[in-house]
């Protein structure tokens, strides 16, 4: 097994200057973390949200002592559709306009559809799923007149079975689903819709939902002999979001050194 360590963080290089974007579930060292940093290292102007009110203000004041003035938050519950308008409502009002919306909402977990409860199952994909659905849907009727880009965070298991879970992948397949079709819908207002589907990236929340021992197997998966850096998948993000990928709408991009 080949065990190549993780790269050299890569400097910004402006590709989002002037940009305005909302980044759901960023609080914190995960992908929406990561992927937050990367857009204000690039240049933009972000608005961070999360349902964790503490972590989220305190994740704020650290990035506004790098970024003082580029960086905003605001709560929201991607299960609440009040909540979710007055993120939107908030991104306009405190910039003028919404460019870029990254979904990066998501809930996991561990258990056998055997055992499986009605609510695991609906609590998973009404954050992964339908909460990245409620968002796509305000998010473009911001950008129906202004045009703009949408990212959302799939997984590998969306293509690839994994025992124990059922819902997550469910979750994950239909976050790709609706990725192709609203970007169908899309086009026509100028917006695209791609979305990144990561195999493993290592954050502290994982690590709470999931044993050491599939942390060791789906490890081992990878080519390269670890997990993916968060920043690692947040610099795929930054491309999509980019001009870089003007021509690209209703992709999914895998993020991942998992074997073919």
């Amino acid at each position: 097994m080949t065990n190549v360590e993780a790269p050299t963080y890569v400097p910004g290089h402006a590709l989002l200057r002037g940009r305005t974007a909302v980044i759901t579930a960023a609080a914190g060292a995960g992908i929406g973390g990561a992927t937050a940093r990367r857009f204000l290292e690039e240049g933009a102007r972000v608005l961070i949200s999360d349902a964790h009110a503490r972590r989220l203000k305190e994740y704020e004041a650290e990035l506004a002592r790098d970024f003082e003035g580029a960086v905003a938050s605001a709560v929201c519950d991607v299960t609440d559709e009040t909540q979710v308008q007055a993120l939107f409502d908030t991104a306009v009002q405190e910039h003028g306009r919404l460019d870029i919306l990254v979904n990066n909402a998501g809930l996991g977990g561990t258990s056998p559809l055997v055992d499986m409860t009605d609510e695991q199952w609906s609590k998973v994909l009404d954050v992964t799923l339908n909460g990245t659905f409620r968002c796509t849907r305000a998010a473009l009727r911001r950008m129906r007149d202004t045009g703009g880009v949408i990212v959302n965070n799939a997984s590998v298991v969306g293509w690839r079975a994994q025992a124990g879970q059922a819902h997550y992948a469910a979750a994950k397949a239909g976050v790709m689903a609706l990725t192709r079709c609203a970007a169908l819908e899309a086009a026509e207002y100028g917006v695209r819709v791609n979305a990144v589907s990561p195999s493993l990236a290592m954050h502290p929340h994982l690590v709470k939902v999931t044993t050491p021992e599939l942390l060791e197997e789906l490890t081992a998966r990878e080519a390269f002999g670890r997990y993916a850096e968060p920043w690692e998948v947040a610099n795929v993000i930054v491309f999509l979001a980019s001009g870089y990928s003007s021509y690209m709408t209703g992709e999914i991009v895998s993020v991942s050194s998992q074997h073919a």
